[in-house]
């Protein structure tokens, strides 16, 4: 039995499960008219596990037989998922009015999937890292095939749930390695021997004392995990899911997902296998240069808005894991600080998507914002911010972030690495001033409607504000990012 002091580490996880099940009633009982209820009520329970993770306990944590652990790290990731899930929810529910899509379950997958974000973030054994993982995965593979009207978002669903079926085999294949060769699941017991390893030199004899059978397990999850984050090769998902799904449902798969996935990546590598980096650093370095690489390169072509945000999802993806290459502290900082920036630069891209609607018709081509600039000033504008801040253009938010990332590999001496990552923001730039070409220059065609509701409107205008005033005041990000990464490297 589990005593009570012990639960409250996962309050804010028990809460949300809870809120999870209690909205599904709610639902039940009133109907589909109800998905505005349900949805406020879900963002409001997201404010609330927001709250009760920032009163929980002080200092690293674990409870649930060393399955769970709450430390400084857990609780900001955990931070930026919520915020990233509150926010896509939010923009979603015009959308899903608009399309006749509104059903109550919708709210109710995205708090599930959210909780298992949170125990993804919190995992400190290879079992509930599954377990979160799971309950992540299976409430996506639902919510991107929650138009079923549409061949397209159907092809998008099964697409994403047998390659994540795929990516959890690899994991399971990966964690029975690991467990066959040290006899432990548990984070703290695997850094314990492979430690013990280390320094004894023996357990067969491979690569500095480490089994060669643990290098490879640990191959396998490092695959899971990057197809999590969409990383290359294991992106190919990516560019049809998020052109197929739902626009708001690509919005959620972009920021909270992504956040989550990439905080787990970072505590796997660096806690119960901190003492292989030299073996993990040549997989990241690796995914990382070829992520970018192609992320530059093959959203070029893009003719659909949607397909160039993913491929600028998995550019993204290779500049965050630069800091994980680095394998130190400042690196993690970097990461942390790179998903963070990127929140606000996606929710605002994703915003200005949601609005290209024409006579009531969604549309995603690039072409379709010809003309913005005269014809949606505000709207162009703010578009132009999130494009220039991608592309990494000094002021602005998109420059730090990626300034934190290239200073961290840099003092590691992967200096390929870095002028990989230069290169590669500079031909992203290319699609970027593309679009703002398209916008300012073209011709216009027909006006956008103007937004229903004040959502995307508020977001937007939150997001552009951010990402403008960044520079003036960046200690409070960057000082809690750092606090976050030195409470992972402490325990």
């Amino acid at each position: 039995m589990v005593s009570f002091p012990d639960l409250m580490p996962a309050l804010p996880e028990i809460f949300l499960a809870c809120a999870g099940m209690a909205l599904l009633l709610i639902g039940v009982f009133l109907g589909e008219r109800s998905t505005r209820i349900v949805a406020s009520l879900a963002v409001l329970s997201f404010l609330i596990t927001g709250a009760l993770l920032l009163m929980g306990p002080d200092g690293r944590v674990v409870t649930f037989s060393g399955m769970f652990v709450a430390d400084g790290f857990a609780v900001f990731m955990k931070i930026l998922v919520l915020i990233g899930s509150a926010l896509a929810l939010i923009l979603s529910l015009d959308y899903l009015e608009h399309e006749g899509m509104s059903r109550f379950e919708y709210p109710v997958l995205f708090v599930l999937a959210t909780v298992g974000m949170l125990l993804m973030v919190s995992a400190n054994n290879l079992i509930s890292l599954y377990l979160g993982l799971e309950l992540q995965s299976l409430s996506l593979y639902v919510v991107a095939a929650f138009n079923r009207d549409s061949e397209r978002s159907s092809e998008a669903g099964l697409k994403y749930f047998v390659l994540g079926a795929l990516s959890s085999g690899l994991l399971l294949y990966g964690a029975s390695l690991i467990y066959g060769f040290l006899g432990t699941t548990g984070f703290e017991a695997l850094a314990q021997a492979l430690s013990g390893q280390a320094a004894a030199g023996t357990a067969g004899g491979a690569l500095g004392g480490t089994s060669m059978g643990v290098i490879i397990g640990l191959v396998f999850v490092c695959a899971a995990l990057a197809f999590k984050v969409s990383a290359v090769p294991f992106h190919m998902w990516t560019p049809d899911v998020y052109e197929g799904a739902p626009t708001p449902v690509t919005a959620f798969f972009a920021v909270a997902p992504k956040v989550a996935a990439m905080a787990l990546f970072v505590r796997v590598l660096v806690e119960p296998f901190g003492q292989l980096t030299d073996q993990w650093q040549q997989i990241i370095v690796v995914a990382s240069a070829l992520s970018m690489i192609l992320g530059a390169y093959a959203a070029i072509a893009q003719t659909n808005i949607k397909r160039l945000m993913a491929y600028s999802s998995i550019g993204h993806v290779g500049f965050a894991l630069l800091g994980l290459a680095a394998g130190t502290q400042q690196g993690i900082t970097g990461v942390i600080v790179y998903m963070a920036i990127y929140i606000p630069m996606s929710l605002g891209a994703f915003a200005v998507i949601l609005s290209m609607r024409i006579n009531g018709k969604q549309v995603e081509g690039i072409q379709d914002l010809a003309g913005l600039g005269k014809t949606s000033p505000g709207l162009a504008f703010a578009l132009v911010i999130m494009m220039f801040s991608m592309a990494g253009i000094p002021p602005l938010a998109g420059f730090f972030a990626k300034l934190y990332v290239f200073r961290a590999v840099i003092e590691q001496q992967f200096y390929v690495l870095a002028v990989i990552g230069v290169l590669a923001s500079v031909v992203s730039a290319v699609y970027y001033l593309k679009i703002i070409r398209v916008m300012y220059f073209d011709e216009p065609k027909v006006a956008f409607d103007k937004p229903e509701g004040a959502a995307i409107p508020a977001i937007l205008a939150v997001s552009t504000l951010f990402i403008v005033v960044f520079w003036l005041l960046p200690a409070p990000l960057t000082g809690a990012a750092q606090a976050a990464a030195a409470s992972l490297f402490g325990g």
